[in-house]
């Protein structure tokens, strides 16, 4: 929101308020003076914490004709999207009791194991992911004794 004096003297601000769930507002602190053709700017963030819609106001006090100027503000909050990638792999070729899912945010290093116990199926369901992230992910068969092979091939899942 860009405040602009259009007048031919100053105009002294002495308040701006910011209403509303979810609003946030920076810049343009209160008291200040515009200058003829003077402007300041208010930046407006809009964060809900529920889905739907949520209305607001600024209201600016100043010693200008027709004060306070109230500027209407209204938004839509979305649930967000839960993602998550589905993995499914071969069966080894070996007798296996189960098998191990990891995941890393680096090609190639830094796996960490994602289940929490073996899973004796051949697909796993990461719903832990966030958006924006790119993961790779490789799988590992586990004997009766315990043994875990080399990792399989990586693949990876880019989120939106």
């Amino acid at each position: 929101v860009t405040i602009t004096n259009t007048g031919n003297s100053n105009v002294a601000i002495s308040q701006i308020n910011l209403i509303g769930a979810g609003y946030s507002m920076t810049g343009g602190g209160a008291p200040v003076t515009l200058s003829p053709s003077q402007t300041i700017t208010l930046v407006v963030q809009f964060s809900p914490a529920t889905a739907g819609a949520v209305s607001g106001s600024i209201t600016i006090v100043s010693n200008a004709t027709g004060s306070p100027a109230t500027v209407s503000l209204s938004g839509t909050g979305v649930s967000p999207v839960q993602h998550s990638v589905a993995l499914t792999w071969n069966a080894s070729t070996s007798t296996v009791s189960g098998y191990n899912v990891y995941r890393s945010t680096v090609s190639g290093s830094g796996y960490t194991k994602i289940n929490s116990s073996l899973v004796a199926v051949l697909t796993y369901t990461d719903s832990t992911v966030q958006s924006g992230t790119t993961y790779f992910y490789v799988t590992t068969a586990v004997d009766s004794s315990g043994n875990e092979s080399v990792h399989s091939n990586e693949v990876s899942a880019a989120i939106p």
